[in-house]
């Protein structure tokens, strides 16, 4: 029937469906202004069944009073127990299984994205009753046992998201033990990191002196004196002790990230084409760590550009912008030429570093930090070469960079099975 006077309108939105409870706001609406679908008078103790999407449970008892007549949208069963049936005995029943089971049939609850049951349908469900008596007697004993199963619910979501987030965790904390020197145990034997950087600092000078990469604009050299860490930078020193995180072993040394590498150079910027010169590898081509070379494009490019941009094996390739900022894939099989595209960057470096133990940097959380840092936040984050350049990360001997990497290898190994 339509509203002649002032009433208090229940639709979807006054149920909480996560614990089937009536909201306590009113919704009072003129007679004038009053929705086609107010149609249902309910009165307290009536049971309010949503029959659009029955599996969402958006149901309750009615159970207060309205400051004006409560009327319910045509989206409701209202139901009204006869003498001799309990209406929380009802409303339980319809929260079980069994008449989810029957209310979400396909045979009964019509429609794709909105699926429901007609009144119809509603109404010839059976439904088992027993003597009154035995229906408040169940009725107590759910409720005894519902705190009992909330505990249960709340203590099995924890569970389940442990149990999916666990490996995840697991292996960031690999990968920071894995960079402060503590995954495995240094060996005396092994040549100091110091005097491998000497040998990287003395490759890259006969490389700038041939002509084959840039200098350095701001060169940089870290060093320690008195117990304290120093940066050498464009020939000024300056105490660095704020910016180091953590401890590392003796054998160790802290570098920039800039002072391995022999290049960070961003990639080129063509539109993507079914054929071409040759492939060009973008942000979207990379996935779980791989290229998937079958889709990836073609574009056009002069040829005496592609020796800038041509990638080679243990390449890291680096997203700096949109979503997958900061994400990084180490290149290690090119089966035909590609370059990449303009929103990566790609950094080059010494063959007297392990590629595998930097990629692994570049997943830990000393890296996104320094990361987020200085990741400029507009809404398509972005950062640049900068960025990459200024990183500072620990950097162990040679051969203990590849015990590492074999450990760790292991290690994820081991937490993928679980």
């Amino acid at each position: 029937m339509t509203p002649a006077d002032d009433f208090c309108y229940i639709d979807i939105g006054s149920i909480d469906n996560k614990n089937q409870k009536l909201s306590d706001e009113e919704n009072i609406i003129t007679a004038n202004k009053a929705p086609s679908r107010a149609r249902k008078i309910v009165a307290i103790g009536d049971i309010l069944y949503s029959t659009v999407r029955p599996y969402l449970h958006n149901m309750c008892v009615v159970d207060r009073s309205f400051s004006h007549q409560p009327i319910a949208s045509t989206g409701f069963a209202a139901l009204t127990c006869h003498t001799g049936f309990y209406n929380e005995f009802l409303f339980y029943y319809l929260m079980s299984p069994d008449f989810d089971a029957y209310a979400n049939d396909t045979d009964n609850a019509k429609g794709i994205a909105y699926p429901a049951i007609n009144d119809n349908k509603l109404y010839r469900a059976l439904i088992p009753v027993p003597p009154e008596s035995e229906q408040k007697r169940i009725v107590e004993k759910i409720k005894e046992a519902l705190p009992y199963v909330a505990t249960y619910g709340v203590a099995y979501s924890e569970t389940e998201s442990l149990n999916n987030t666990f490996p995840d965790r697991l292996k960031k904390s690999i990968l920071q033990e894995a960079v402060q020197g503590k995954l495995v145990p240094q060996d005396p034997a092994d040549e100091p990191a110091s005097i491998l950087l000497e040998r990287i600092r003395a490759e890259k000078e006969q490389l700038i002196k041939t002509g084959k990469i840039k200098p350095d604009k701001h060169k940089s050299v870290i060093f320690r004196r008195d117990n304290s860490h120093y940066e050498k930078l464009d020939g000024i020193e300056c105490c660095i002790d704020d910016e180091i995180p953590f401890e590392i072993p003796g054998s160790w040394v802290w570098e920039r990230w800039g002072s391995i590498s022999q290049s960070i150079q961003y990639g080129y910027n063509a539109p993507a084409k079914d054929c071409g010169r040759i492939k060009m590898v973008r942000i979207s081509d990379i996935q779980d760590n791989s290229v998937l070379w079958e889709t990836v494009p073609y574009c056009d490019i002069k040829e005496n550009e592609i020796s800038t941009y041509l990638l080679q094996p243990n390449d890291i390739l680096f997203a700096r912008t949109g979503g997958t900022v900061g994400k990084s894939y180490l290149v290690q099989e090119v089966p035909e030429e590609a370059i990449y595209a303009g929103y990566l960057i790609r950094t080059r470096y010494s063959q007297w570093l392990c590629p595998q133990y930097l990629k692994f940097f570049m997943e830990s959380e000393l890296y996104w930090s320094q990361l987020r840092n200085g990741t400029i936040a507009t809404a398509q984050p972005n950062c640049n070469g900068k960025t990459l350049g200024k990183m500072l990360l620990p950097i162990p001997p040679l051969s203990e960079q590849y015990r590492i990497v074999e450990r760790v290898n292991a290690l994820f190994d081991y937490c993928n099975s679980i």
